[in-house]
C-alpha cells in the first residue's frame, strides 16, 4: 500500500470528478448518513468545486487509485444554505472557509489520512486569509434502527484537532435515505474552530 495525499486542481480535478462522485455514494450509504445517492446529483453537485476559485479537494491515493477525498470551499460559496444557520453567532460568513466532505474507504481509516484532509483544508483556508474552519455533521437520534452496534462518533477526533460543536447552529438537508423512498430533512450540527 502506497498512501499519497494530493491536491486535486485543473486537468486532475476534472479527471477524478467521476471518482469522486462515486466515492461520496458508496461512503455515504453508511452511518450516520444512509445517503441514497444517484451519480447524476453527484456529478452535478461537485461542479460547484470545480467552479470555485476558492475551492479545494484533497486526494488519498492508493498508487493510482482514488481511496478517499476531502472537500472544502469558502463559507459564501454555501450562502443559500447556512447563512440562515450563522445569521445569531456573531461569525461572519467571509470569515469562515467551509469543510465540507471527507470520505475514505473503510479499509483505509486510521492510517492519519483524516488528519491530511484537515491539515490540506486548513492550510489552504489560512492562505485564503479565513479565520476560522467549520463543517457540520449530521445528527441521528441515539436508537435510530440502522445504528451498528458499537458506532463510536468521531467527536473526540474533531476536539483533538482543536473543533468544538456550535450550540443550537444547525444546517437542514434534505435527502433520500437507504430505507426510505422519499427525500427526508436531516439536522446537521456545525462545528468550528479558529485557524
Amino acid at each position: 500500500m502506497t498512501l499519497a495525499i494530493r491536491a486535486l486542481t485543473g486537468s486532475d480535478l476534472d479527471r477524478f470528478l467521476p471518482d469522486v462522485a462515486r466515492l461520496r455514494m458508496q461512503v455515504f450509504r453508511d452511518w450516520p448518513y444512509l445517503y441514497e445517492g444517484s451519480f447524476e446529483y453527484e456529478h452535478r453537485y461537485l461542479q460547484s468545486y470545480r467552479d470555485s476559485a476558492g475551492a479545494i479537494l484533497v486526494g488519498a491515493f492508493d498508487g493510482s487509485s482514488l481511496v478517499g477525498v476531502a472537500t472544502g470551499t469558502p463559507m459564501e460559496d454555501h450562502a443559500d444554505d447556512f447563512a440562515r444557520a450563522f445569521e445569531s453567532t456573531g461569525y461572519a460568513l467571509g470569515d469562515i472557509f467551509y469543510c465540507a466532505e471527507s470520505v475514505l474507504l473503510p479499509e483505509y481509516r486510521g492510517k492519519g489520512i483524516g488528519h491530511a484532509f484537515f491539515d490540506e483544508r486548513e492550510a489552504h483556508a489560512r492562505r485564503l486569509g479565513r479565520r476560522y474552519a467549520a463543517f457540520c455533521a449530521v445528527v441521528r437520534p441515539e436508537n435510530h434502527p440502522l445504528k451498528p452496534i458499537g458506532y463510536r462518533p468521531l467527536d473526540l477526533f474533531w476536539r483533538k484537532r482543536g473543533y468544538e460543536m456550535l450550540p443550537g447552529v444547525f444546517a437542514e438537508f434534505q435527502w433520500t435515505d437507504i430505507n426510505q423512498k422519499e427525500q427526508s430533512k436531516k439536522k446537521l450540527q456545525f462545528w468550528i474552530r479558529e485557524l
